[in-house]
């Protein structure tokens, strides 16, 4: 072997290496950011929910859609939401299943919203179980929420399908 040829393969494992480390540092800025939304919007800390989306993100649920920071906000304000959390509630994510693409990247996982049982003084409920696809986009090095898709998993088609298409190849 060449001097050169060790460089050039030296060069090749570096350039290799940097790769596979930036990949992994983008997959935890990913898993960090996805594991802050349940503490955040279960104290209450509508900035920071808002703050995990760009300003002109969507998060859009069954319910309804939510665009922007102001409707972030006024979610996690909302009379319905302060009711969850000063009586009991947790939102509960599983680990997300990430698909980087450069600058963009999809995220899959299931959440499900846990409240206090108001029938049982020491129990809890499951009040929803959703599928979860976050697309993100990373601007100036930082991983942002572009769109968040909610689907109640109760045996509709579409949620079956937004798991799928985070998944399949």
């Amino acid at each position: 072997m060449t001097d050169a040829t060790a460089l050039s393969d030296s060069l090749a494992l570096v350039e290799s290496l940097i790769a596979r480390v930036e990949l992994l540092e983008d997959k935890l800025a990913i898993t960090e950011l996805l594991t802050a939304y349940s503490p955040a919007v279960d104290s209450g800390s509508a900035d920071e929910v808002a703050n995990l989306w760009l300003e002109d993100g969507v998060y859009d649920v069954d319910t309804g859609a939510m665009h922007g920071h102001g409707e972030l906000r006024a979610m996690v304000r909302s009379a319905s939401h302060q009711n969850w959390i000063m009586n009991g509630a947790a939102h509960m994510m599983t680990p997300a299943h990430i698909r980087i693409d450069g600058n963009k990247a999809v995220a899959t996982c299931h959440s499900q919203l846990v409240i206090k049982d108001p029938e049982n003084p020491s129990g809890f409920k499951v009040l929803r179980i959703t599928a979860n696809r976050w697309e993100l986009v990373k601007n100036d090095g930082v991983w942002k929420v572009e769109l968040r898709t909610n689907a109640l998993l109760d045996g509709r088609p579409e949620a079956r399908a937004l798991l799928a298409a985070g998944v399949v190849k």
